[in-house]
């Protein structure tokens, strides 16, 4: 059977194997090579300073007794109130409700959004839930509490609004990347970084956290949010915008025999 229109001979596209269309898009398999060597690094990194600190039975170096001495003599209105503020936002429900404007974005559809919102929030709690596990095996005493200007509670390593803070701006900067234009995207996700940075530096400012509770609060965050992106595809999977060739309707005249 021939198609009018068409030289005798001729073939269309040859289709894609359905196993294609079902398998991780490419693109992602591209990033998991870069997101596994970051995952690792600041894993590791994190994991030798946790070990200074448990070596030292949590004695802070001279860097961060400097930085700590600083920051109490340095204290002054109106920035310890916006200190105060900000630090609010690292922990409690804000988080939460970035976790969840996350999913929203992210998903489409009822099911889908349903699916991302989830998996924002399940993440943002397993991180949590790590970095109470970690902070409770390396027990590193915070800061003298005669210095300390803002609440805290339990150990100091890694800090808790650092690492949370630093999660729920990664998890919002995906469901962002996920449906804003790349412009709007990139300027959201310095906003959210900046975001983030200032929650983390406001412990130390505040007096209840050394400077390298902070620092292992970025490092555990990234290493987690990295790991959390190499399962983005099987997650929450992207949908295939991609046409199937098999079922693109034909371009020629009427056939026939």
């Amino acid at each position: 059977m021939t198609v009018s229109g068409e030289e005798p001979g001729a073939t269309g596209p040859e289709p894609r194997p359905a196993a294609d269309r079902r398998s991780a898009p490419a693109g992602s398999r591209r990033a998991a090579g870069p997101l596994l060597v970051l995952a690792a690094v600041c894993a590791a990194l994190f994991a030798a300073l946790a070990i200074t600190v448990s070596v030292r039975h949590g004695v802070p170096l001279a860097p961060e007794r400097a930085a700590h001495h600083w920051s109490v003599a340095h204290r002054g209105e109106p920035l310890l109130s916006l200190a105060r503020a900000l630090t609010a936002t690292g922990t409690g429900v804000v988080p939460y409700l970035m976790a969840v404007l996350a999913g929203l974005l992210a998903g489409r559809g009822a099911p889908g959004r349903l699916r991302a919102v989830l998996c924002a929030v399940a993440v943002l709690a397993t991180g949590q839930a790590i970095r109470y596990g970690l902070m409770v095996l390396v027990a590193r005493p915070r800061p003298p509490v005669a210095d300390w200007v803002g609440h805290a509670s339990g150990c100091s390593f890694p800090s808790g609004h650092t690492t949370t803070s630093a999660l729920a701006a990664g998890i919002l900067a995906w469901g962002i990347a996920r449906r804003a234009r790349p412009a709007v995207a990139r300027t959201c996700w310095a906003v959210l970084a900046l975001w983030a940075v200032g929650v983390g530096l406001t412990r130390v400012y505040l007096g209840v956290h050394w400077p390298g509770d902070v620092l292992a609060g970025w490092l555990l965050a990234t290493a987690l949010l990295a790991l959390a992106l190499l399962l983005e595809p099987y997650a929450v999977p992207r949908p295939d915008l991609r046409p199937d060739p098999r079922r693109a309707p034909p371009t020629g005249g009427h056939s026939h025999e």
